[in-house]
C-alpha cells in the first residue's frame, strides 16, 4: 500500500476481522491470542465464534477498536500466518 494514500478509515474506529478454519478445539483461543497481542484491552464480548453448518469449519469475528492501518496490517500478517487460519476478512 502506499504511504501517501489515504485510508478510506478513520481511526479510532471499531473494525471487525474474521478468521476461518477447519473446526478444532484451540482454534478460537489461538485467534484471540494473535490478536490481543496487538490489542491488550480486548474484552471476552469482542470474540465470537460460530460453526459451519456441517460443522467443519468454524469463524471467529473478533471487533476490536483499531487505532491505525499499521496495527490492522500487523494483526492479518500475524493471522494469514497461523497455519490452521485458511481464510481472513
Amino acid at each position: 500500500m502506499d504511504p501517501n494514500q489515504q485510508s478510506a478509515l478513520e481511526f479510532p474506529c471499531r473494525f471487525p476481522i474474521k478468521a476461518m478454519g477447519r473446526a478444532d478445539s484451540t482454534l478460537a483461543h489461538d485467534v484471540e491470542s494473535l490478536v490481543r497481542r496487538h490489542v491488550p484491552d480486548l474484552k471476552p464480548e469482542d470474540v465470537a465464534t460460530r460453526p459451519s453448518a456441517r460443522g467443519n469449519y468454524v469463524s471467529i469475528t473478533v471487533t476490536i477498536t483499531a487505532t491505525s492501518r499499521e496495527q490492522l496490517d500487523a494483526i492479518y500478517l500475524d493471522l494469514n500466518a497461523h497455519e490452521q487460519i485458511l481464510m481472513t476478512l
